[in-house]
């Protein structure tokens, strides 16, 4: 593709050099280039691709995109933009023939439930016949074949290539977790969206964001209808403090779930077990009844903005009950470990004050005697939520061990410290530290008598842990699981 083409709508400036070269690829990361690349300087969280031009141009680069007036090398093409985040979007868009106006793109975007929520949606369309691929915390995948992500949304070149993969082998929708640092930092600026889902807002992100307010204002730029297509439209949790600024700026284009009577659909006459959970669905006029294998209140939510993405779509009610009652469940959401122990163990990713609330909450009622919690904060982070998480722990459990996380840089100590204040805010709280996490599970877990629950939260389905710049093995789940094993023998 000739250059020029791939800057089709952006503002931008040559400074030197041929606008119409041949492209062979993009790429943002310097050691990705290949021979006939245009190298994206984007400036990141911690370097500044600008730094890396001769690097790139060492490795075959044959042009390069600014924010910065830079000097490069005779016979190298140099354009100068305002934003190369946004121009990045632009030209990857561009080069993969804008593949979002091919298909059709669902984006999951909320504090919790992203992932459970992309799940459902997509277990619906595919029930109905219509070929869906995915992209989020958990994986990107198309049919079979998985994708290696680093994040839940990458950067845009990563995006347009997957959907335009998903586009060629047929699918007609793409279902996507839309994360807040996605939105600030432009990486969806040109994908082409059919709907916008929300589904709750609370406390996360705040390490990078700074305040809520800059929080909101991110994920709101997913649901701005100013310019987008006609046929766009938007699915709100009615019952979430901030559903009415997701509903304003939706302009007109938005449907509103909930349990409570202002949301156009509704759940009541919720029964949530062990086994599962069931509730009738009213929409308008209509009503129709609900089984999930998969539990807790937090799941109705996750379920309502699924059936309400699938009734927009014209998906039959009797496909999408058959649909939700097949789901088991999701990897490290409220996933259990079951080696036929006299008791109940629970992972789950709850890494936010609102998310850990919601598991224990649902295990509080669930359970016939104890609730012991496993938890611990990453480091690097949001260190406002840690104390926060600490009050709930202690409010719903009758005992808490506390671990690491994911300390990543910081101190597993230092991270425990801040959670301990929270933890004493509750009278009569019981807890103990064990900073190494496999020995908190197995701490926990030898605590455990019938009718208990343990919940290992935090990780979920991640197959690792961040320490000090290198990256462990560990799973909560096979730990767990191996010392359940220990415990009958």
């Amino acid at each position: 593709m000739r250059l020029e083409e791939l800057l089709q709508g952006m503002e931008y400036r040559i400074l030197a050099g041929n606008p119409q070269l041949d492209i062979k690829g993009i790429a943002f990361d310097s050691r990705q280039v290949k021979p006939g690349f245009l190298f994206v300087c984007v400036t990141g969280l911690k370097t500044d691709g600008h730094l890396y031009v001769d690097d790139a141009i060492e490795n075959g680069a044959v042009a390069v995109l600014v924010e910065n007036t830079i000097r490069v090398k005779n016979g190298i093409t140099c354009i100068l933009t305002g934003n190369t985040r946004k121009g990045l979007a632009v030209a990857a868009s561009n080069y993969y023939g804008e593949p979002s106006t091919h298909i059709k793109v669902i984006g999951v975007t909320g504090t919790n439930g992203k992932t459970t929520t992309t799940h459902l949606v997509r277990a619906i369309l595919e029930e109905a016949g219509h070929p869906t691929s995915i992209m989020g915390t958990l994986y990107a995948k198309i049919g079979e074949d998985l994708w290696d992500m680093k994040h839940t949304t990458p950067e845009a070149p990563v995006i347009e290539a997957f959907l335009d993969a998903s586009r060629q082998v047929g699918c007609e929708y793409a279902v996507m977790e839309v994360s807040s640092h996605a939105l600030a930092l432009s990486r969806v600026d040109k994908i082409v969206f059919r709907a916008a889902v929300f589904t709750n807002l609370t406390q996360d992100h705040l390490d990078y964001h700074q305040d809520m307010e800059h929080y909101l204002l991110s994920k709101l730029k997913l649901f701005d209808a100013t310019n987008k297509d006609e046929m766009f439209y938007t699915v709100v949790n009615g019952d979430d403090a901030y559903a009415k600024d997701f509903i304003k700026i939706s302009g007109g284009h938005s449907h509103s779930y909930g349990v409570r009577d202002e949301s156009e659909l509704r759940a009541v006459d919720i029964s949530s077990g062990v086994k599962g959970t069931s509730f009738t669905v009213q929409y308008g006029s209509d009503s129709f009844p609900v089984r999930m294998k998969i539990i807790g209140m937090f799941n109705v939510y996750n379920a309502l903005a699924a059936i309400n993405v699938a009734l927009k779509e014209g998906i039959a009610i009797p496909v999408i009950q058959a649909a939700l009652e097949q789901v088991a469940g999701v990897p490290g959401r409220f996933e259990q470990v079951n080696c036929e122990q006299a008791f109940t163990v629970i992972v789950d990713y709850a890494h936010t004050p609102d998310g850990l609330e919601n598991i224990l909450s649902t295990a509080r009622e669930l359970c016939a005697n104890r609730l012991i919690t496993v938890f611990g904060c990453g480091g690097d982070r949001d260190r406002g939520k840690r104390p926060l998480m600490g009050e709930i722990a202690a409010r719903y459990s009758d005992f808490c061990v506390v671990t690491s996380d994911n300390p990543r840089s910081e101190e597993p100590e230092a991270i425990i410290a801040d959670i301990v204040p929270g933890l004493e805010q509750v009278e009569n709280s019981r807890y103990a530290i064990i900073i190494d996490r496999r020995e908190a599970i197995r701490h926990a877990l030898y605590l455990a008598r019938e009718g208990d629950f343990v919940i290992i939260a935090g990780k979920g389905h991640e197959t690792y842990q961040l320490v000090k710049g290198e990256i462990l093995d560990f799973d909560d789940r096979q730990v767990a699981a191996r010392i359940l094993r220990e415990i009958e023998m």
